[in-house]
C-alpha cells in the first residue's frame, strides 16, 4: 500500500514538472531562469537535476495527471504563475496558459484570469507564498458563495 502512495506521488511530481516545462516552452524557448526553477520545484521534491531535465527535454504537452485537493491545485497554479515571471518576461502565450492550466486544475472560469493575476501581482510584490494563498483562498471562497 505504502508503495502505491510513493507511485502515486512521484506521478503528480512529474505531472507538476510536465505542466512547467509545457508553460515555459509556451513562447517557443526555454530560458535559463525557468530551467533553473523547474530543477529547483524537482529537487524540492526529490529529484534529481539530471532527472529533472531528461523530463523536461521529452515533453511536449501539460500532463493530464492533475492535482486532487485544493491546497495542491493552488501549489500547482502557483508554481506556474511563478514559472511566468521566472524570466522577467511576461508573454502573453504564457499568461492564456496559466489561465487555460487554472481552468484544468478545476478552478471556476469566471475568475481564473483574476486568481492569475492576483497570484502574479503578489509575487511580484514579494509577498510569502503562504500570504498569497491564504489571500487568494479568501478570494476563491468569497467568490463560490451564491449571488444573492
Amino acid at each position: 500500500m505504502f508503495g502505491f502512495f510513493e507511485n502515486e506521488q512521484a506521478k503528480k511530481i512529474k505531472s507538476h514538472l510536465l505542466n512547467l516545462a509545457a508553460l515555459a516552452k509556451a513562447d517557443g524557448h526555454i530560458d535559463v531562469r525557468e530551467m533553473n526553477f523547474i530543477i529547483a520545484v524537482g529537487k524540492k521534491n526529490g529529484l534529481g537535476s539530471s532527472e529533472v531535465q531528461a523530463l523536461v527535454s521529452g515533453a511536449k504537452e501539460a500532463s493530464n495527471d492533475l492535482p486532487t485537493n485544493d491546497s495542491e491545485r493552488f501549489d500547482q497554479i502557483f508554481d506556474l504563475v511563478d514559472m511566468m515571471l521566472a524570466d522577467g518576461v511576461v508573454d502573453e502565450t504564457e499568461m492564456d496558459f496559466c489561465i487555460m492550466m487554472a481552468e484544468k486544475l478545476g478552478f471556476r472560469k469566471a475568475i481564473v484570469g483574476l486568481l492569475v493575476r492576483k497570484i502574479s501581482q503578489g509575487v511580484k510584490d514579494g509577498l510569502p507564498r503562504e500570504r498569497i494563498k491564504d489571500e487568494s483562498t479568501a478570494f476563491l471562497n468569497y467568490n463560490d458563495l451564491p449571488v444573492r
